[in-house]
């Protein structure tokens, strides 16, 4: 009787272990399904977003290479007019104004960096990071000093561009952004540069800790606006 009861106990222990071997072994593939369900959805999706972008930039490319086709039927249709070449002219020059056109000129960049300093009592973590308001700033003071164009990471600043911040990064032209943030400004370089002028907005941040550079240059390209700009208030004065 003591034999047949001490093999029972063997073999209630050796079940049981089996039984629990065999759980974690269905639990294990059960996660390693999810695990490559999971991985297999996110590459699909990442697949997908790319051939999006693929697109868009083939349509872009597309667009671009058209309205080059309509700019030289328009240079060629406008030669022998003097009224419709001056018409022509007004539409470049309107299109530099507002934007839509890629242009050169002299002028400045600067860069606006978080700062790596070490937050103290004194000091606020957040006087590190750039934030939205001082790239407003930053272009605000270019347009006083006489700034003709300016992007800010190589997205447009025209009449419609808003800024705005989202968490780590900015919102420009619906475009989010993270730092370095690097402003070129097509102008006069001696009075741009003036935003380095003791009081300015540049010393203020360089005071907080946020790293700051200005270049001067004598050739800054500022590409186009690739948005649409839309006046849902502003009409024409009939006279």
């Amino acid at each position: 009787m003591p034999n047949k009861k001490l093999i029972s106990i063997i073999l209630g222990v050796m079940c049981f272990a089996l039984t629990l071997g065999i759980v974690v072994q269905v639990r294990t593939i059960r996660s390693t399904n999810s695990t490559i369900s999971q991985n297999q959805e996110a590459n699909e999706l990442r697949d997908e977003i790319l051939r999006y972008k693929e697109r868009y930039d083939n349509r872009f490319a597309q667009l671009e290479n058209a309205e080059k086709e309509l700019e030289k039927e328009r240079e060629e249709a406008t030669k022998n007019d003097s009224e419709l070449e001056q018409a022509q002219q007004q539409i470049t020059k309107g299109n530099k104004l507002t934007g839509m056109t890629e242009v050169t000129g002299p002028g400045v960049t600067i860069t606006l960096t978080d700062g790596t300093g070490i937050a103290t009592s004194t000091l606020n973590p957040s006087q590190l990071i750039v934030h939205d308001l001082d790239v407003l700033s930053v272009v605000n003071e270019l347009i006083n000093a006489g700034a003709e164009a300016i992007s800010i990471n190589d997205q447009r600043w025209v009449l419609t561009t808003a800024i705005s911040c989202r968490g780590n990064t900015i919102d420009i032209n619906g475009e989010r952004i993270g730092a370095p943030f690097v402003i070129k400004a097509i102008g006069l370089p001696e009075y741009l540069a003036g935003l380095e002028r003791v009081g300015g907005y540049l010393e203020y941040m360089k005071r907080d800790g946020v790293g700051v550079s200005l270049e001067r240059s004598n050739s800054i390209t500022i590409p186009k606006y690739s948005g649409v700009i839309n006046f849902e208030y502003l009409q024409n004065v009939e006279r």
